[in-house]
């Protein structure tokens, strides 16, 4: 089944993350290979050392697709998806200097950036993560459906796409 407005937001996204990602970093990083095939999770990740066990489902992230973008040297595309099972939470988190784009594709989610008002969202809506930001909130808001995300990732290549706070 496709999704002309899943499609649309993606290529806006991707648009927009190149126009405003022509900042490099300090130290750019070598390109890894251009790749349609999708990802093992082999992909930077990163969690806190010791992290205690949680009481409740916590959410799983599937990357799809991982792609040095051509125009901009030093960025990096990734889009996952992250499932959330009835009533799971996601670990506060942060995505270093990463710009991100979540669309809820089944469910609804409860977000909320540091900072910022927590909202709900629906199938159909989306959300923006500027780079540097900090994701306290994200919940199914269901005990009995499942929810799930696409994301798409504009990062520093080489850079972890997901650094969970410690406990």
């Amino acid at each position: 089944m496709k999704h002309p407005r899943i499609t649309g937001a993606v290529l806006a996204v991707v648009t927009l993350a190149a126009a405003t990602a022509c900042g490099s970093s300090d130290e750019p990083a070598a390109a890894p290979a251009p790749t349609s095939a999708p990802m093992s999770m082999s992909m930077p990740m990163s969690s806190a050392a010791g992290a205690a066990p949680m009481d409740h489902p916590t959410d799983k992230l599937t990357p799809l697709l991982q792609q040095p973008l051509p125009d901009v040297p030093g960025k990096t595309f990734t889009s996952a998806v992250v499932d959330f099972a009835p009533g799971a939470k996601g670990v506060p988190h942060r995505h270093g200097q990463a710009f991100i784009y979540a669309y809820v594709l089944e469910g609804t989610l409860r977000s909320q950036l540091e900072g910022q008002p927590v909202t709900t969202y629906h199938q159909g809506q989306g959300w923006l993560e500027p780079p540097g930001s900090h994701h306290v909130l994200a919940e199914n808001t269901s005990t009995t459906q499942p929810a799930k995300l696409l994301t798409i990732t504009v990062s520093n290549t080489g850079d972890a796409l997901k650094t969970d706070d410690p406990h």
